[in-house]
């Protein structure tokens, strides 16, 4: 017969695995109750593990994010309700693992990750510990080759290497959640792992019927913890995305990882460390905020001998377009690249909404040859040379012939934007977009 705690965890509906095991003291009782943080006294347990808690509802699952002395903070991981003042506080014991397998591939899970897709339960004989051993930095290989990702703009002049890590920074309603889901139906990578956290719920369904499609979900997993899900879950969400990549990346595959976004990470620690106390710092945001961002992010990238990559795209929500905040400013410090995406070229129909001015991939030298990247240069001056003279060319204040440079990059500018411009439903190799990219830079000559 199952024993109570045995059934507490069948409840969380997915398999568990001992790691790091305590021997929990006796059971302690709830004390207090501070927004969504639970106080609890008389029992013992360690950061990061669970805890039930008796309530009028059954059994609630809440985890350790912090201690005082002999008071314990823990936060449910899903909707708190029917909490009395004095309530039981169990130590489980046991921290939950992931079940892992190529079964995986198609499904849609949560952020502890359960199946949410009505599809039935993982059938999978693996388990992974929450929380992969850091690669050794050396250990790494280089970034070589070019990963193709089915987007013209980016595979021509914002070249990504497999195992790069690119940031998307976008405000709302610019075409960010469009792009991922081109990049997952056009890319070359063998599998691809997409995290949809801090979400509206009816942008979840859509971005896996609309955006991705059939043939993008049959070699995709997709972890989805919404707005509504309480910050632990959201935290979890990110993490599980990243553990469930680096998973297939150790077995050798090429790992395509669609975060969206790292904004919504922050924010969701933001709360918690607010909750226990922490002292915020930039912007309310409090320092572990900082501390936890590259450790995910570190996650990702090439692995070892005989191993495969991570290449990892992040989107990071720029507030009024602010390209200067903390959350935005720290993630380009720790990215390999960031892609901008422009409201105005959005407003304009301009799709996918990529300002190749303010963008650039740190990695590019590294995977393509000298013409390719020749032939960057030369596109991205006479694209950069036409917008400085924007102004005074739309005022009619410039002369034809004034300077052959201007007049030849005015000529040019409905093929420039033509070339960056692709539908959502279209994919161009990496080989096609090069060709493309010569062709455009050889007319770029005066």
């Amino acid at each position: 017969m199952k024993t109570r705690q045995s059934r507490l965890l069948d409840k969380l509906r997915h398999h568990t695995q001992a790691v790091a095991p305590f021997m929990p003291e006796a059971s302690g009782q709830l004390v207090r109750v501070v927004g969504l943080t639970l106080e609890a006294t008389g029992c013992k347990a360690p950061v990061g593990s669970l805890c039930s808690i008796a309530t009028m509802a059954g059994e609630l699952i809440a985890e350790v994010i912090g201690f005082d002395d002999k008071l314990l903070y823990l936060m449910p991981i899903e909707e708190l309700s029917g909490v009395m003042p004095g309530a039981k506080v169990t130590p489980l014991g046991e921290q939950t693992g992931l079940n892992v397998g190529m079964s995986l591939l198609g499904r849609v899970l949560d952020g502890n990750g359960v199946p949410i897709d009505g599809l039935g339960q993982l059938h999978t004989d693996q388990k992974a510990t929450r929380h992969a051993t850091m690669l050794n930095p050396l250990a790494r290989r280089a970034i070589t080759e070019p990963l193709d990702v089915g987007v013209r703009a980016i595979n021509a002049m914002l070249t990504v290497g497999k195992g790069q890590r690119m940031g998307l920074f976008a405000g709302s309603g610019v075409g960010k959640s469009v792009l991922l889901g081109m990049m997952t139906r056009g890319t070359t990578a063998d599998v691809i792992v997409v995290g949809l956290v801090g979400e509206r719920g009816r942008e979840v369904k859509e971005f896996i019927e609309e955006i991705l499609g059939a043939e993008g979900r049959a070699r995709s997993v997709v972890v989805a913890a919404p707005a509504d899900t309480s910050p632990l879950m959201r935290l979890r969400a990110c993490e599980t995305s990243t553990r469930i990549a680096e998973y297939f990346r150790d077995l050798g595959y090429n790992v395509l990882l669609l975060m969206d976004s790292l904004t919504r990470y922050a924010q969701a620690q933001r709360e918690i460390a607010l909750a226990v106390g922490e002292p915020p710092a930039t912007k309310g945001y409090p320092p572990s905020v900082f501390a936890k961002l590259p450790k995910l992010v570190e996650r990702a990238g090439n692995g070892g001998a005989g191993q495969g990559s991570i290449t990892a795209f992040y989107t990071v929500l720029t507030e009024g377009d602010d390209l200067q905040d903390p959350i935005a400013d720290a993630a380009r410090a720790i990215l390999d690249g960031h892609i901008v995406l422009s409201r105005t070229l959005a407003d304009s129909g301009h799709y996918p909404a990529i300002d190749v001015e303010a963008s650039i991939s740190r990695v590019a030298p590294m995977v393509i040859s000298e013409a390719h990247l020749e032939a960057t240069r030369r596109v991205k001056q006479m694209y950069s040379l036409y917008q400085q003279n924007r102004d005074l060319i739309s005022i009619g204040a410039y002369t034809q012939g004034s300077d052959p440079r201007i007049d030849n990059a005015i000529r040019l500018q409905p093929a420039m934007n033509a070339f960056l411009r692709q539908t959502m439903k279209e994919a161009i190799s990496f080989d096609s977009s090069a060709l493309m990219l010569g062709q455009l830079s050889a007319q770029c000559q005066v």
